[in-house]
This record gives C-alpha cells, structure tokens and sequence, in this order.
C-alpha cells in the first residue's frame, strides 16, 4: 500500500487496526485475576475448619438455583476420582446459612470411594448460600458453595 491511498474498508491494514483495537478493548475489560469463591460466614463452618483454607474446584456441590420448596432441595455432591493413596476422601460436611441447625449432613467414608458421587434432598429455611468441605485422608480440604433461592422456606424449627 503506497502513503497516497486512502484506508479502505477492505485494506488489510485497516482490519488488522480494528481487530488489535477490539482486543484491546476487551482485555481492559476483563478483571486482572478472578477471585476465588467465598465461604459463607457460618460459625459452625468457620469452628470446623479451625482456620485452615480449603481449596475450590475439585468438589462439585449442585443445586438448583432456584427452589419452590424449601422441604425438598434436590442436592448433588460429587468429587471425581481416582484418588492417589493417601488422599482418599474420608469426609464431606454440608453448611446452610440460614437453617437452626447450620451444620446439615455429614457423610463418612471409612473405606476410601472411587469417586464420590451423593445425591439427596436437603431442607432449606430460605433464600441462602450453602457449602460443602471434603476432607481428604492427608488433611487437606476441598469446598464447593451454591446459592439457592427458595420460595416457600421450610425447616423454621430446627428438625
């Protein structure tokens, strides 16, 4: 291309200038490092971990965003296997912000899974964050959280 030509809206150039433009538009847009996902502020959660920090994106905690019905909240936990020796899953603890009793379930595996796939119903007093923390058998720690909304809360009297 000769310094007298016109930029026209097919000249390579031209696309070469509005592409690096939009890229660079959109990497000012995008945030510099992700935060990582929050644990709710349950004393229960928070006397359970005695100031350790679990890791995010192994345990995968599945509930539906939102919920009619606080009685029966379908509820999936799943941690993908396998496990080397020596960090098997022996635990998962269920937190709930809101319910009487924050602490929900605890299921113990005393004999180390393939994988761990849990699939129930939890009852919800409402609109809440709720979290799950898998231990392994090293100590380590893995959480998941999920918010649900629920329409019509359950579980007001502690059962």
């Amino acid at each position: 291309m000769k310094r007298d030509e016109p930029l026209t809206v097919a000249s390579p150039l031209r696309r070469r200038i509005i592409v690096a433009g939009a890229a660079l538009a959109t990497t000012r847009a995008l945030p510099l490092r992700a935060e990582p996902p929050a644990l709710p502020s349950i004393p229960e959660l928070d006397a359970y971990l005695a100031g350790r920090k679990p890791e995010f994106g192994r345990l995968l905690l599945d509930l539906p965003r939102l919920a009619d019905d606080g009685n029966a909240v379908t509820m999936r936990l799943f941690m993908p296997g396998p496990f080397a020796p020596g960090m098997q899953v022996t635990s998962i603890a269920l937190f709930s912000e809101k319910n009487p009793v924050p602490k929900m379930a605890q299921f113990d595996f005393p004999v180390a899974p393939a994988k761990v796939e849990i699939e129930s119903r939890v009852r919800l007093a409402g609109s809440q964050r709720v979290a799950a923390i898998a231990t392994l058998a090293d100590g380590a720690l893995h959480a998941a959280t999920a918010d649900v909304s629920v329409t019509i809360a359950a579980c007001l009297d502690g059962s």
